[in-house]
């Protein structure tokens, strides 16, 4: 099941790799509405998202639970100020992360998918759908940022934007 979830990540992300490239610097810098995120923000907000979940996925491979905070993404975003940052920067950036997590992934023995993990204040949750749940927050937001018609929806997302 770990194998399969790496290998649903490295796809999605190789997949995609090429629509956010298409993306030029003018385009990515611009947000998708009042009060909304660039695609330069929103692919910076999943770059934040990876680092977050990089430490939910180890710790939940290798301790008996995981009890983390959540975190201000609003803030995250901000501070690391991906809006003045390339473009291609970020595109780079967010592949290689996200290829490194696959590849994490892939090396959690199975029978540790099921390790609570207990995020913020919301209900504890599996490792295993906390992972699937990042591969689909990350569609998500990857068809915000590209404006498609279908938006994927994400299971475990509060606020559906």
């Amino acid at each position: 099941m770990a194998q399969d979830f790496s290998v649903l990540l490295a796809q999605t992300i190789e997949r995609e790799l090429p629509n956010l490239r298409a993306l030029d610097e003018q385009r990515a810098s611009v947000p998708r509405g009042p009060g909304k995120w660039s695609p330069k923000e929103e692919l910076g907000h999943l770059i934040d998202s990876a680092a977050n979940n990089h430490i939910r996925f180890v710790r939940g491979a290798l301790q008996h639970e995981v009890r983390e905070p959540g975190y201000p993404q609003e803030d995250w975003v901000r501070l690391h100020g991906y809006s003045g940052m390339p473009w291609e920067s970020i595109v780079s950036f967010w592949f290689q992360y996200n290829m490194f997590l696959a590849r994490l992934v892939a090396r959690i023995e199975p029978d540790r998918l099921t390790v609570l993990c207990f995020i913020g204040e919301n209900a504890p949750d599996t490792l295993g759908f906390v992972i699937e749940d990042y591969i689909l927050h990350m569609q998500h937001h990857i068809d915000q940022l590209l404006r498609r018609e279908a938006i994927t929806q994400n299971p475990g997302a509060s606020n559906p934007d």
